[in-house]
C-alpha cells in the first residue's frame, strides 16, 4: 500500500474508543485542575507513588483507574491551591 511520501505509519498502539474517551477525559480534568499544559503533561506522564504508576497510562487501561486519576488530581489541585 503507497502511503505516499509525507504519510507516517502507526507505530504505537491503536487505542480503543473507551481507551480514548478516558484519555481524553484524564487530560481535561488534569487541564482543568491544573491549567498550565507543562503541570498537566508533568502529572499525568510521571509516576504517582500514591497510584502505583503513570497517571495516564491507569486512566487509559480501566474505569477505576481513570476515577483514582481523577481523585488524584483533585487532590494535587487543593495542595497547590493551599500553597498559594
Amino acid at each position: 500500500m503507497n502511503r505516499g511520501p509525507f504519510k507516517k505509519s502507526r507505530s504505537g498502539p491503536v487505542l480503543s474508543r473507551d481507551e480514548f474517551a478516558r484519555q481524553g477525559h484524564a487530560v481535561r480534568a488534569a487541564t482543568t485542575a491544573f491549567g498550565d499544559a507543562g503541570q498537566v503533561r508533568g502529572f499525568l506522564n510521571t509516576h504517582h507513588g500514591a497510584l502505583g504508576g503513570r497517571p495516564l497510562d491507569l486512566a487509559v487501561a480501566s474505569a477505576a483507574g481513570l476515577s483514582a486519576v481523577e481523585s488524584a488530581i483533585r487532590i494535587e489541585a487543593a495542595r497547590g491551591l493551599r500553597s498559594r
